[in-house]
């Protein structure tokens, strides 16, 4: 118990070196908790399964003796109220930068690592109206398996804004970073390359002219190199052909686009086994900064997707993000931040060999399991 105290401890401390850069907002006279304790406590219940201010008061009222061995809490369990009004008004950018520079501590981003950069909308949280859900833009770091840090925008079209500003916080040299066509701009493709990492991005309508060219080079062009892939899934065939083209004809050499080297075409076509559905075929399109084979442009544009799957997914599916109606002040965009916390540490404790979900479970039910867990942030 001492030897599990002193993990704690230690622990705490280092997140409260950190996430105690938050100004607190309360006036002094006023405060029966102190700002870092109802931090942790909320860092903690999220992790051991609370998606609600009422979850996070019934976990620590439930886990009291085990908090105080650790916490300060002379004034016993801060209310749901408590943790509602804290974490709704608490500043989302000092609380996001410390996010990062723990994260920054925590990740060991490997040379050419994919960095994931895609947006995800909580349907259930509104923000300045009914018609106005909240939308996430965030980038997740493939080999590591952890989010690098969010930027919260009103609108998705406002990625085209949010994404500079998340390169702009982000420690990403010597890594490539991918993105989907809304971030196709030639000023995040100069900011990519300005933090000394390169890109891959997906191109569509939306640069018509880039396209119409992307299009006439592999239409005329006779220097390519290809490469296909076949997986077979749940019933379904998959077949890709990733093409690249560096040597262009139709793209002029004093192009706004920044570095780019290399144009790629995947042709896809899906078909399904034992069933009368036609086959499915599709063409997408990308530039990039860096000259690599049509194999390794093949592995990179699939691992874009781990976002997808391993991110967006778990947080509605494991976090029920998508669900929750938080639209008090910063509400939405504080408790994202817990959830990527806990996701962040729930993937990387590797011990127990279940889904994020059933970890955090575990990590609610036995207090040996969470010290595991907690034990990542001592970085």
């Amino acid at each position: 118990m001492i030897t599990n105290t002193l993990y704690i401890l230690k622990t705490t401390q280092k997140l409260k070196t950190i996430f105690g850069q938050i100004p607190d907002f309360r006036r002094s006279h006023k405060q029966l908790y102190d700002l870092e304790s109802i931090l942790l406590i909320g860092i903690i219940s999220v992790i051991c399964g609370a998606d609600s201010w009422n979850e996070m008061e019934n976990y620590a009222n439930s886990k009291e003796e085990f908090l105080r061995s650790f916490l300060d809490l002379p004034n016993g369990i801060p209310s749901h109220d408590t943790f509602n009004r804290v974490f709704s008004n608490i500043d989302s950018n000092q609380f996001e930068k410390c996010f990062i520079q723990w994260v920054s501590a925590l990740a060991q981003l490997q040379p050419r690592e994919i960095i994931a950069i895609d947006g995800k909308t909580i349907r259930g949280a509104k923000a300045g109206g009914k018609k106005s859900p909240v939308h996430m833009v965030s980038a997740w770091a493939n080999d590591n398996n952890l989010v690098l840090g969010q930027v919260k925008v009103s609108h998705k079209s406002n990625e085209i804004t949010a994404i500079p500003k998340l390169l702009k916080v982000l420690s990403i040299e010597n890594t490539i970073v991918t993105i989907d066509a809304m971030g196709c701009q030639t000023k995040i493709a100069k900011a990519i390359v300005k933090k000394n990492a390169d890109y891959i991005l997906a191109v569509k309508e939306n640069q018509p002219q880039l396209l119409e060219h992307i299009e006439d080079e592999f239409r005329f062009g006779k220097t390519m190199e290809s490469n296909l892939s076949q997986e077979l899934d749940h019933g379904r065939i998959e077949t890709r052909t990733c093409s690249v083209i560096s040597n262009f004809k139709f793209i002029l050499k004093n192009n706004n686009w920044e570095n780019l080297t290399s144009v790629i075409k995947i042709e896809s076509k899906r078909e399904f086994k034992n069933s009368q559905k036609p086959a499915q075929h599709a063409i997408r399109y990308y530039i990039s900064s860096i000259k690599a084979s049509s194999q390794d442009f093949q592995k990179a544009i699939r691992s874009h997707w781990s976002i997808e799957n391993k991110l967006h997914w778990t947080l509605d599916v494991a976090f029920s993000e998508d669900a929750s109606r938080k639209r008090t002040g910063n509400s939405t965009q504080n408790f994202s931040i817990l959830n990527k916390i806990a996701l962040n540490l729930l993937k990387n404790e590797k011990s127990l060999k279940t889904g994020v979900k059933s970890r955090r479970l575990q990590a609610g039910w036995d207090n040996h399991y969470l010290i595991k867990v907690l034990n990542l942030m001592k970085v």
